[in-house]
């Protein structure tokens, strides 16, 4: 069989704002029969042993209607986040053959030109197509509609219209996609046009060392000593660099030193609602998280962790060890039928990073990490967690951040100090815990979880 091949060059090139392109079409060479009809049906997910039932941290009196307001909730997360692009895309046997190149993305085999009369119908959904230069002798219907029909006597012909066709579409979406319906005879195919709004770059200036680069920062509730003794750490090493306080405590202090910009919060906000603060007023590319009562030492090379970072820009979060702490974990998450997803965390890691030597891809960390500022900013550390809260930070960043450990750099703990003010609040009642669980419930859509 001749399959020799005979370019569409630019098959689909970018035509107005907002535009799309076409993308290459995998290589078949069976004839086919239709399209079998498959549709994505959810799949329940199965709640491991000892997992957390969370609908049990739903008050009973209006279950019924928590679930129907999850669902509604769903549906409109589901309009913001998904796309025409995400349905799945059957791929059978076509006349269509493919190559890499830098001009030439579809061909149609010479297989067919045993033909006389070729006959190609594009369609679309979400915008229009059109031959550019269309001449009178070109026989094409539909020229600007969503359906365009070309009919011509031979192979060459054909491949030169098709080779001059472009999307345009008519539907003002920041991030969308539509489906090429693409019918030659007996053979069909699909491929994906990606429709983008054009972004402006947010960009940091590095400097010229750690200080501009980074700024540490952490939250303090009732621990003075612990949080000047922290200062007095990083100021043995790191002279310069800014230090952010974050402070709820009911009682307040000002720790003093140059270079700290301390913010005072109303008295116990909490956990991530100081965390959210603190990272705001950050400038730097990267900021530095820290316990209050941890300390640093001549392991704690920030600097190698913005080597790390700057070596390998895909990272997000690259955390360190604590002592002799190097935990990590790693979430597990199915989404679920109509009754929600699983969430499963396990301990571990997955591969080693290549050429970082001794450094790990996960998914969450310990409290010690360096981040991308607009990273972190994008994913948010959630308000409503006072007491109970950091694996969540990770949980709402699945699929957004990436992270990794090197537990070469690191820091140290404090020895524990007598405090019985702050040991009052330091655990947690019940009912933070249950409404942490509800919250998973109705905000990640989890029906169960298990740490």
């Amino acid at each position: 069989m001749d399959c020799s091949l005979l370019p569409l060059q630019r098959y689909f090139h970018e035509r107005g704002n907002p535009a799309g392109h076409g993308e290459t079409l995998r290589r078949y060479s069976q004839r086919i029969y239709p399209m079998p009809n498959v549709s994505y049906q959810p799949i329940s997910c199965s709640c491991p042993k000892r997992s957390l039932n969370l609908s049990n941290f739903v008050n009973k009196d209006n279950f019924s209607d928590v679930v129907d307001r999850r669902a509604e909730a769903y549906e409109k997360y589901q309009i913001r986040k998904k796309s025409i692009l995400n349905q799945l895309l059957l791929a059978p046997s076509t006349p269509l053959c493919n190559i890499q190149s830098k001009d030439s993305l579809l061909f149609l085999c010479r297989r067919a030109s045993y033909q006389q009369n070729f006959q190609v119908t594009l369609s679309v959904s979400s915008g229009v197509l059109a031959v550019e230069d269309l001449q009178e002798k070109d026989k094409v219907k539909g020229q600007g509609e969503k359906v365009l029909s070309i009919s011509v006597s031979s192979l060459q012909s054909l491949n030169d219209l098709l080779g001059r066709v472009s999307y345009r579409s008519t539907v003002y979406s920041i991030k969308s996609g539509d489906l090429v319906h693409f019918t030659f005879g007996n053979y069909k195919a699909i491929f994906p046009i990606v429709i983008r709004q054009p972004t402006v770059p947010v960009l940091y200036d590095l400097g010229e060392d750690v200080n501009s680069q980074v700024t540490v920062t952490t939250k303090t509730f009732l621990r003075y000593p612990e949080v000047n003794r922290l200062v007095r750490s990083i100021r043995r090493f790191y002279k310069r660099i800014k230090i952010i306080i974050a402070d709820d405590s009911i009682k307040q202090e000002k720790v003093k030193g140059a270079n700290i910009e301390q913010y005072f919060m109303p008295p116990a906000q909490g956990w991530f609602a100081g965390r959210n603060l603190a990272v705001s007023q950050v400038t730097t590319k990267y900021f530095l998280w820290v316990d209050d009562d941890f300390e640093f030492t001549a392991r704690t090379k920030i600097e190698k962790f913005v080597e790390i970072m700057e070596s390998m820009p895909e990272l997000d979060v690259v955390a360190g060890s604590v002592g002799s702490l190097k935990n990590s974990f790693k979430l597990v998450y199915h989404a679920g039928d109509e009754e929600g997803g699983c969430l499963i965390r396990v301990k571990g890691n997955y591969q080693r990073i290549p050429g970082i030597p001794n450094c790990f891809f996960t998914t969450g960390v310990i409290n010690f990490f360096l981040a991308r500022t607009d990273a972190a900013r994008k994913v948010g550390f959630d308000p409503r967690l006072k007491r109970v809260g950091h694996s969540e930070f990770f949980m709402d960043g699945l699929g957004e951040l990436l992270v990794a450990i090197c537990p070469e750099v690191g820091l140290n703990h404090q020895r524990k100090r007598a405090n019985s003010q702050y040991r009052k609040f330091r655990r947690p009642p019940r009912s933070d815990t249950n409404s942490k669980l509800y919250l998973h419930f109705f905000k990640n859509r989890l029906k169960c979880m298990k740490w």
